[in-house]
């Protein structure tokens, strides 16, 4: 295993340069041609504020050109020039001014417990113990309403040793942050989705999967990796610690399965996948009402950015991102080309409502196992169902995939390809008003550890089903 202090100060410095890349916008476009009448209103202007009007430096104040020329309808050249140089007045004030802001609130780096936050409890405070899971469930049948909760009752593991000792398959990790939104409540996703089980796992029942007669809790070895921790005053003081334990995990030859918090963590998340299997060699199948690629924000990360910033750190290259479910109003025109430009492939919900699911399914399964790379890290964003089956988020989005629809795709996915890492983010239990984004979460956290126990038994199939369930059997 690496030396993990010395992987931890690397860390340290990778991010430390990352702050240094700036999340671009789309690229500008060329200047517009003036109509005559406009024109001749602002003949006698100088060419910088005719040029400007020309630019794309409007689309802040009118959504077209055309809809800005409107408004000078019976203006007089005065008052078009005076409306031009409000314009630029307001994109002067909306800048960084280094003699009146600051770039960042000073941390009072004297405090003793500046670092309390991350700073892992001594294996000498505990009784000893031999390295290996622990399980904390005092009753062999405990099921999911007794005990301490833990992901699908499963045993806890506290370090890497834990996970290298019990030949551990998949570690299961809450990661409670929701700095990167306004919307906070997701980082009490994982607690939710914990304490949320209905039914199965360890304890009290391992049935097989229905559709695959296929247990997770049989084939592999599963635990509760705990939670990470978070700085909640300040995202990114956060991703450092985050990618370390998530590259910590992965280093171990265990698949983190992450349980958010707010999709900020797509960055740390994929990143600290990357630092393990390498810059170009992991793909990222991307579940999601909102395609998260925004920039030329004033924060370099939030949980509508994360893709950008992969990108500009050629984290993950263009032809290995897949995005599955986008809809509503975001992104418009220029985000799509821009996606093209990178070469990202996208399923928005206009191509499903088109072709049909079953068609799309098909698409993605193709373009993930005959042109992706050999490694696939899933990100989930609950907001991809439609509020019906989910309404414990922070952005829901009407007109979504039904829980029918998505979980035959992250089982083929998981089975079909070699998944390095899960994320499901964005479940926000506060503005949940029953138990229905839990359980659907759990079942999708569910659908993927099947579809992993398939391919550890040879069924690589993204399709299949059992022939118990599919043969006639009810005339057997």
């Amino acid at each position: 295993m690496k030396d993990l202090s010395r992987r931890a100060i690397a860390l340290a410095a990778a991010f430390a340069l990352s702050i240094a890349v700036f999340a671009q916008d789309e690229d500008e476009s060329e200047l517009v041609e003036l109509p005559g009448d406009i024109a001749a209103l602002v003949e006698d202007l100088d060419q910088e504020k005719i040029d400007y009007l020309r630019g794309d430096g409007i689309y802040g104040y009118a959504g077209s050109h055309e809809i800005l020329f409107r408004r000078f309808n019976n203006k007089s050249p005065e008052e078009v020039e005076a409306y031009i140089d409000a314009m630029m007045r307001v994109d002067e004030l909306m800048k960084f001014d280094p003699e009146t802001d600051m770039a960042s609130i000073p941390l009072n780096t004297e405090a003793d417990g500046f670092n309390g936050w991350k700073t892992r409890r001594p294996a000498e405070f505990d009784t000893p113990r031999e390295a290996g899971p622990i399980n904390i469930n005092r009753y062999l049948g405990a099921g999911p309403k007794l005990g301490i909760p833990t992901f699908f009752n499963l045993p806890v593991a506290l370090t890497p040793e834990d996970l290298v000792a019990g030949d551990i398959d998949v570690a299961i990790m809450g990661i409670g942050l929701d700095t990167g939104t306004g919307f906070r409540g997701a980082a009490y996703g994982p607690k939710a989705a914990r304490s949320g089980l209905i039914y199965g796992g360890t304890g009290m029942s391992n049935l097989p999967h229905m559709h695959t007669m296929v247990s997770p809790f049989d084939e592999l070895n599963i635990v509760d990796y705990g939670d990470v921790a978070v700085d909640h005053l300040s995202l990114e003081r956060s991703l450092g610690h985050i990618r370390e334990m998530v590259g910590e995990v992965a280093t171990a030859g265990t698949i983190p399965m992450i349980v958010g918090g707010d999709h900020s963590l797509m960055y740390p998340d994929v990143a600290g996948i990357v630092d393990v299997y390498g810059a170009g060699n992991v793909g990222v199948i991307h579940f999601d009402a909102h395609y998260d690629a925004g920039g030329g924000q004033a924060h370099l990360l939030s949980h509508g950015q994360p893709v950008r910033r992969l990108f500009n750190e050629e984290l993950v290259p263009g032809p290995n991102f897949i995005q599955v479910g986008l809809r509503g109003y975001w992104p418009g025109q220029a985000g799509f080309e821009w996606m093209q430009e990178q070469g990202l492939r996208y399923h928005p919900m206009a191509e499903i409502e088109q072709k049909g699911w079953q068609t799309v399914m098909e698409r993605v399964f193709r373009e993930a196992l005959e042109n992706g790379p050999k490694y696939i890290f899933i990100s989930f964003d609950v907001d991809v169902l439609d509020p019906a089956y989910m309404p414990g988020t922070g952005t829901p989005e009407p007109g979504g995939l039904t829980t029918r629809e998505v979980f035959p795709i992250i089982r083929g996915l998981c089975a079909a390809k070699q998944i390095v890492g899960f994320e499901l983010v964005e479940l926000n239990p506060l503005v949940d008003p029953g138990y229905t984004s839990a359980q659907n979460s759990n079942r999708v956290l569910a659908e993927c550890l099947t579809g992993i126990a398939m391919r550890k038994k040879g069924i690589t199939d993204p399709m299949y089903l059992s022939p118990l369930t599919t043969e006639h059997g009810h005339d057997k």
